[in-house]
């Protein structure tokens, strides 16, 4: 829907400000300048001194241990409501809007995918993108603000964009949510479910990358982290990956808030182990061997910010946003280069918490996802 105006809202308030200043210092990582290319590290074959995951993440089982998500097989004729299909699709704005049963959340979940404009037959890789906090019920932000549509027509993939369903975070609640009427179950729908499907109906040929901003960021990451054979490649536009520290436990439990909900029914309250065992930040070991691509802004408001003309809320909420992002960001890249994980990183000198930049940043990362698909 070209026009219509999205606030990329995720961290606002006083509170935010406060919680941003008791934060010690961010570890130093280079900042590449706005005009050059993303800094792609290599660590050396011998890491320094890489932290053990067994002493460092929390001590969780592996979700892929339980089998590969894509042996399980769809079906489009309703008969087997425990097996995720097709209920309904639709053309709409160049791609195709499904109803796709989920049997985890007991309800229809609206999925868009667009297929390769050419004529070409025969299997292809696919590109989730998971939208921010805001996440409409009209379209995916990536295709109302960006050009995913044009950056996808050029090469032979299958695009897949969750619609709708704000302040999820894309993970399996462990309780229905009052606030919100209902379960989320994404990490299962997103991991177990929809995959298969697409796959088996929509001509996947196994070959995975994900990626997302803000709120869609960090769940991009995690769910690389915890399903790390389903992805080869994987990108978080303006996230704080360090999810279960203490100050972003508390701002995610605001922004959680702010749709209705109530984290309490995610993750747990603030303490729950279970806010770590979904912390890439703490998981970053399991990133191993995926490409990883991670970019945000530092909060000065740039190109897309029109400091006279926009409202006064909407650049605050950008600017705090950013700076929370940019420093969330150089945690991890301090922290994959400490276990000597590549990484592509492309962290700018002005940017705040808005479509715009993620619009450019898109453009800028997709030859590095497509290489994860084999692509380019």
């Amino acid at each position: 829907m070209a026009g219509r105006k999205r606030v990329a809202g995720s961290m606002t308030t006083l509170a935010v400000v406060t919680l941003l200043m008791c934060t010690p210092a961010a570890p130093s990582v280079q900042a590449a300048p706005d005009a050059g290319p993303p800094t792609t590290v290599s660590p050396d074959p011998a890491p320094p001194n890489p932290v053990s995951p067994t002493t460092d993440s929390p001590q969780t089982a592996d979700p892929d241990t339980t089998g590969d998500p894509r042996s399980a097989r769809g079906t489009s004729n309703g008969s087997d409501r425990s097996r995720a299909y097709v209920m309904s699709s639709t053309p709409f704005g160049g791609r195709e809007r499904l109803k796709v049963w989920s049997p985890a959340m007991a309800r229809p979940v609206t999925v868009d995918v667009q297929r390769p404009s050419s004529s070409a037959t025969g299997s292809r890789p696919t590109l989730y993108m998971l939208d921010g906090a805001e996440a409409h019920t009209e379209e995916s932000g990536w295709y109302a603000m960006t050009d995913l549509a044009t950056l996808a027509a050029g090469d032979e993939l299958t695009v897949v964009t969750p619609v709708g369903d704000p302040h999820s975070y894309y993970t399996d609640w462990r309780a229905v949510d009052p606030g919100v009427g209902k379960k989320y179950m994404y990490e299962t729908f997103l991991t177990r479910e929809l995959p298969p499907l697409i796959d088996g109906e929509f001509g996947g040929n196994g070959r995975n990358a994900i990626a997302g901003a803000s709120m869609g960021g960090v769940a991009a990451l995690t769910l690389a982290a915890r399903h790390p054979s389903l992805y080869r490649g994987v990108a978080g536009f303006s996230n704080c990956a360090n999810i279960s520290s203490l100050q972003n436990q508390l701002l995610t439990s605001w922004d959680v808030s702010r749709g209705g909900g109530d984290a309490a029914n995610m993750w747990g309250p603030v303490g729950d182990p279970a806010w770590a065992d979904h912390d890439p930040y703490l998981l970053a070991e399991k990133l191993r061997g995926r490409t990883i691509y991670l970019s945000t802004g530092n909060g000065l408001p740039g190109k897309y910010n029109n400091l006279l003309g926009d409202p006064v809320d909407e650049t605050f909420r950008g600017i705090i946003g950013e700076l929370g992002s940019s420093f969330c960001t150089r945690q991890m890249t301090a922290r994959l280069s400490s276990l000597g994980i590549p990484y592509t990183a492309n962290l700018h000198t002005t940017g705040t918490h808005k479509w715009g930049y993620w619009k450019d940043e898109l453009a800028i990362a997709w030859p590095v996802l497509m290489r994860s698909l084999g692509l380019r």
